[in-house]
């Protein structure tokens, strides 16, 4: 098995975070920063404030225009992009090692120089709205922020990252200062390196374009939501096929049971073919055409949900079948030989996403702003390899409760 040397870690005086994952391979570089603010930041009112920001961080900066931030890097056929979640907002970066300058202080350019021009606010705004139209077009993706309205009613979470329609319309610059202002601190930021260069060089970089920043610290903390009530809902829309969504609360990033709740979502409803999902609903029956179930933990809390889309008249055997599946891990024990094909198909996947270095060293950036460290991926083998059938079905019981899981169906109209 192939794995990455563990990242090394220091600090710069004003309490930006460096992480670099070296690599002995003399072509491509990636790099990322990260702060740790999303959506769930956003005060009432300014909802897809984060997502605006974001757009917002390549329309002009105190040196360069749009044009100009934009073709920095492709113009030596490097790429850039950004990405907003609930949590955190990242600008990454992938390049020919020689252009790691360039990026780096590309991207301490626009996370910490950016102007917002209002003429650019206006047309970004447009740009927003459009997207909002198009995602409601998508019933597979819009039954996912209605489902976690459900979950998190009346808290941040439950809030769609790209606001409203209403809310982005009336976003004011001043409402940007205050965001950054208030959550772009320094001891919330981590930079990002993935390539074959040198601790020294690195250090010398970091110095140079973001050592001169500001020290500054986070002085408010997140509100953790609610247990929801069951809530079971149907919505009738302009669809031919059905979407289902049922979910609960589950565990946060910090909980001693994340690990074993990983594994078993990934047994029931992971990627491929055989999870316990795929294999007894669609590739048994031919009921669904997808189905499958995800497991998302924030800082404070979490989120278990199984979809699957299919035709309306197969909606409730559907159903059925996916209470009996998760009645059968609540009531019985996996077989040794069955937890131990689920550890090893887990641990490969997890190993094959190793090759994938952009995505690791973002990973690994995000794990040192939400828990403080990046887990050694041996330990973290190591630690599901501890876990045993008595645990898994203590999980399951406790999670995949039906008298608390909620249900919202997108149903065709009559």
């Amino acid at each position: 098995m192939i794995i990455n040397p563990e990242p090394e870690i220091f600090s710069l005086k004003n309490g930006i975070r460096i992480l670099q994952q070296k690599s002995h391979e003399n072509g491509i570089t990636h790099c990322c920063f990260i702060v740790n603010r999303g959506s769930r930041d956003e005060d009432d009112g300014v909802n897809g404030l984060a997502h605006f920001i974001e757009h917002l961080l390549f329309k002009g900066t105190e040196k360069r225009n749009s044009y100009q931030l934009l073709n920095r890097l492709e113009s030596v056929g490097g790429e850039i992009n950004a990405y907003t979640t609930k949590e955190q907002t990242c600008i990454h970066a992938s390049f020919l090692n020689e252009h790691l300058e360039r990026a780096f202080e590309l991207i301490s350019d626009i996370a910490f120089r950016s102007i917002f021009p209002e003429h650019e606010m206006e047309k970004e705004k447009g740009v927003i709205l459009d997207e909002i139209e198009s995602y409601n077009d998508l019933p597979e993706e819009q039954i996912l922020d209605q489902f976690d309205e459900i979950i998190f009613p009346d808290h941040a979470l439950g809030r769609n990252i790209l606001g409203t329609p209403e809310s982005v319309t009336a976003l004011k610059k001043s409402d940007i200062e205050d965001f950054i202002q208030t959550n772009y601190t320094s001891d919330q930021v981590v930079f990002g390196v993935h390539g074959n260069v040198s601790g020294s060089k690195l250090k010398n970089l970091a110095e140079k374009y973001l050592g001169d920043l500001a020290n500054s610290t986070r002085d408010h903390k997140r509100i953790e939501p609610k247990i929801a009530a069951k809530n079971n809902t149907k919505v009738f829309k302009s669809i031919n096929q059905a979407h289902v969504i049922m979910g609960v609360q589950s565990y946060s990033l910090h909980h001693k049971n994340k690990k074993a709740m990983l594994l078993l979502n990934n047994f029931l409803g992971g990627p491929g073919l055989t999870s316990r999902l795929n294999l007894n609903i669609r590739e048994k029956f031919g009921l669904t055409y997808t189905i499958e179930s995800g497991y998302y933990p924030y800082s404070d809390c979490g989120i278990f949900e199984i979809y699957f889309g299919t035709d309306p008249e197969k909606v409730n055997r559907c159903l059925r079948l996916i209470h009996k599946e998760l009645d059968a891990l609540r009531k019985k024990n996996l077989g040794g030989l069955m937890l131990d094909q689920a550890k090893k198909k887990f641990i490969g996947q997890i190993a094959l996403a190793e090759e994938g270095r952009l995505n690791v060293l973002i990973g690994s950036c995000k794990s040192l702003l939400e828990q403080d460290k990046v887990e050694p991926l041996k330990h973290s083998i190591s630690l599901l390899n501890k876990i045993s059938a008595d645990e898994l079905r203590e999980i399951a019981n406790e999670v995949f409760d039906l008298d608390l899981m909620s249900t919202l169906q997108f149903l065709p109209k009559e």
